[in-house]
C-alpha cells in the first residue's frame, strides 16, 4: 500500500514511506535525495538518522506540529492504540509523527441549496418539487439548509465520512430531499398554502433531518422557511382566496370594531344609568328620611292627641260618673216615692183610683156634638187641653 497525504494508513509504518526503493514516476529506482557517506562512529549515525527523519518530515509535512484555526476542529488518532482525540480548542497542537497524526476539519456553517434546475456543486442541487396527498404537485424555488459538524463528535465524523470535506458530500444531499418530500407531501396543496400548516412542516421536517444527521456527527442549524409554488391556475386560486380571505378578515375586524362600539356604548349607557340611579337612590333616601322624619312628628303628634284626648275621656268619664250617680240616686228616690203611691194605692184600694179619676176630669173639657152620633153610645170622646187638644175617649157603662 502506498501512504497518500490526508488518508489514514491502515498499518504502520506506511508501505513504502521512507524506503529507499521507492521508484520515480517513469517506473524505475530513484536516487536518495540526499547520499550520506558512510561516517565512523556513533556520532555521525545518530546525525544521519535525524537528518534523514527531517528531511521525511519536510517531505510529508508532519513535522509534529499543526495550527488549528478557530473555525476548525481537529482528530488526534494513534495508529498504536487506535485512539481518537476530538481537539475543540484552536491553535497548535503538538503530535508524535508517524505515530500519530491529526486531522482537520471544517467546523463552519454550511449552506446546502435545493435550487435551480442543475447539480452545480455538493452543496447546491436542483430545486425540491412535491406531490401532495391528494395528486397535485407543487415545488420550492429555494430552500436552505444550514448545517455543521458537531465538534464533540468530531472523531464520528472523521470515522463516518472521512477526512477533510468529505462530510459535506453526501450525508445531506442523501437524506434532505426525501425527508423533505415526505413530511410536505403529508398535506394537500390546499393545506400546505396555509401559513400555519406550512410552518408546521417545516418545523417537523427540519426535526425529522436533524435527527437523521445527528448519529453521523452532522447537526442541522437552521432551515428557513419558504413559500411553495403551484401552477398558473392553481396560484390564481390561491390569490383569489386570498382576496377573500383579506376581506373575511376585514369584514371580521369590522366586526370587532362594532362590537366594541356597541360594548363602549352599552357602557356608557350602563355609566349614565348608573349615575341616575344613583341619583335616584339618593333621591329616594332623602324621600325616606323626610318621611321617617314625618313619621316621626305624626306619631309623636298622634301620641299627644291620644294623651289628650284619653285625658278628655278620662275627664268626661268622671263627670259621667257623677252625672250618673246623682241621676241613679234621683231616680231611685222617685222609685221609693212612686212605690210608696203604689203602696198606698194598693192599700186605699177603688178610692184613691176614683180621687185620681175625679182629679184627672177636672182638668178635662169636655166638647159635645149638637146630634148624637149613636143613640146608644158606649164612649164618651173628649178634648184633653191639658194634654194639648188631643182626643180621648172615655168608656161609659152604656148597653152593651
Amino acid at each position: 500500500m502506498v501512504f497518500e497525504k490526508g488518508k489514514i494508513p491502515d498499518a504502520f509504518p506506511p508501505e513504502g514511506f521512507g524506503s529507499s526503493k521507492a521508484r520515480r514516476p517513469g517506473g524505475g529506482p530513484r536516487q536518495p535525495i540526499l547520499q550520506i557517506k558512510p561516517m565512523t562512529g556513533l556520532l555521525g549515525l545518530l546525525i544521519g538518522v535525524f537528518v534523514l527523519a527531517g528531511i521525511a518530515m519536510a517531505v510529508t509535512g508532519k513535522l509534529g506540529l499543526v495550527n488549528i484555526d478557530p473555525a476548525q476542529v481537529a482528530v488526534k488518532v494513534n495508529y498504536l492504540t487506535g485512539k481518537k482525540e476530538p481537539i475543540l480548542r484552536p491553535g497548535y497542537t503538538f503530535y508524535l509523527p508517524f505515530v500519530q497524526e491529526v486531522f482537520i476539519l471544517d467546523k463552519r456553517p454550511q449552506n446546502f441549496v435545493m435550487s435551480g434546475t442543475e447539480f452545480r456543486n455538493r452543496n447546491q442541487v436542483p430545486l425540491l418539487t412535491v406531490r401532495a396527498n391528494d395528486g397535485s404537485n407543487f415545488r420550492f424555488e429555494s430552500i436552505e439548509i444550514q448545517y455543521s459538524i458537531m465538534g464533540a463528535e468530531a472523531a464520528r465524523v472523521l470515522e463516518d465520512s472521512g477526512p477533510g470535506d468529505n462530510f459535506k458530500r453526501e450525508w445531506v444531499k442523501a437524506y434532505a430531499r426525501s425527508i423533505l418530500r415526505d413530511e410536505f407531501g403529508r398535506y394537500s396543496a390546499e393545506e400546505i398554502a396555509n401559513p400555519v400548516v406550512l410552518q408546521t412542516a417545516f418545523s417537523d421536517a427540519e426535526n425529522r433531518l436533524r435527527d437523521s444527521l445527528e448519529p453521523y456527527g452532522i447537526t442541522v442549524l437552521e432551515m428557513p422557511q419558504q413559500k411553495p409554488n403551484f401552477d398558473a391556475e392553481y396560484e390564481r386560486a390561491i390569490n383569489d382566496r386570498k382576496t377573500t380571505d383579506q376581506d373575511v378578515e376585514r369584514l371580521i375586524a369590522t366586526e370587532d370594531q362594532l362590537k366594541r362600539e356597541r360594548a363602549q356604548r352599552l357602557a356608557g349607557v350602563e355609566r349614565e344609568k348608573s349615575i341616575e340611579m344613583e341619583q335616584l337612590r339618593g333621591e329616594l333616601d332623602r324621600e325616606r328620611l323626610e318621611a321617617e322624619r314625618d313619621k316621626t312628628q305624626k306619631v309623636k303628634a298622634a301620641d299627644a292627641f291620644k294623651i289628650e284626648r284619653e285625658s278628655e275621656g278620662d275627664s268626661e268619664q268622671a263627670s259621667l260618673v257623677a252625672q250618673a250617680d246623682g241621676l241613679t240616686e234621683k231616680y231611685t228616690k222617685e222609685a221609693e216615692g212612686v212605690q210608696a203611691q203604689a203602696e198606698a194605692l194598693e192599700s186605699r184600694g177603688e178610692v184613691v183610683v176614683r180621687e185620681a179619676l175625679i182629679e184627672k176630669l177636672l182638668g178635662i173639657r169636655f166638647t159635645f156634638v149638637p146630634y148624637s152620633r149613636d143613640p146608644a153610645p158606649n164612649r164618651i170622646e173628649y178634648e184633653d187641653t191639658a194634654n194639648s187638644g188631643v182626643s180621648n175617649r172615655l168608656e161609659t157603662g152604656g148597653s152593651q
